[in-house]
């Protein structure tokens, strides 16, 4: 059995930021591309060329494919996409609020937006070294942790975005023993994402805050840890 690696990202490879254009993927995008270690640094959404749309199976394919031809080592790949309201709906407090459509939107883009992400950039992590794929989950698709209730759309997508990590780290590391496939909240961030929720009283980090300690978590965790979720700080978080 191989020992865990605790080293850092290898110098030299490729980062890719998918939501690049959000508040939170933009910070990460900025932080990396003043990080020397990455040879190039990729930021990828709607508005990217190539685009990436989670909607657009055939969008995350050719960019992909383009990632690939760079010849580059992927050795970060950061998923900052995800949705909570818009459209006329607001996260749901009842189960009267629940709307078939609306719910089929959060796992569109919360759920099973990211596993296509995982089926078409996993193959690529780059072998000789640490890599990392991280997607952006959150607290409260925690179910040991949800005391609250409310929020079922978000809340229950973000639990399936959970389950698909889990389920695909353990495919990668039979193919790819030192690549990390995980599972990251990223805490309060002042975003329009999280505008309307953000209590007084709430810690809100800034996004170039929160893409600090984000990256920092991935800098540290080793491969025994792949599959994990993680709040920003680095501690894990119950399923």
């Amino acid at each position: 059995m191989d020992t865990p690696q605790n080293t850092g990202i290898p110098q030299g490879g490729l980062a890719v930021v998918v939501g690049a254009h959000g508040g939170i993927g933009r910070a990460l995008l900025h932080t990396l591309e003043a990080d020397a270690r990455f040879a190039q640094v990729l930021g990828l959404g709607r508005q990217s060329q190539p685009a990436l749309d989670l909607l657009d199976e055939r969008s995350i394919e050719h960019c992909a494919q383009t990632v690939k031809a760079s010849g580059l080592p992927l050795r970060l790949l950061v998923d900052a996409t995800g949705y909570l309201h818009g459209n006329g709906h607001q996260p749901e407090k009842s189960w009267q609020q629940l709307d078939p459509t609306h719910m089929a939107h959060h796992f569109a883009i919360n759920a099973i937006g990211p596993a296509l992400l995982m089926k078409h950039f996993l193959p690529l992590l780059a072998r000789d070294g640490k890599s990392v794929f991280a997607t952006l989950s959150a607290k409260v698709g925690s179910i040991g942790d949800n005391q609250l209730g409310g929020w079922y759309s978000y809340r229950a997508s973000k639990a399936a975005l959970n389950q698909l990590v889990h389920t695909a780290a353990i495919e990668l590391r039979r193919k790819n023993t030192h690549a990390l496939c995980v599972a990251l909240h990223p805490g309060t961030v002042a975003t329009s994402l999280t505008a309307p929720f953000a209590k007084t009283g709430l810690d809100v980090k800034t996004p170039d805050e929160a893409a600090r300690r984000l990256l920092h978590v991935m800098e540290t965790l080793n491969d025994a840890q792949s599959g994990g979720f993680f709040h920003h700080d680095g501690t894990p978080l119950p399923w």
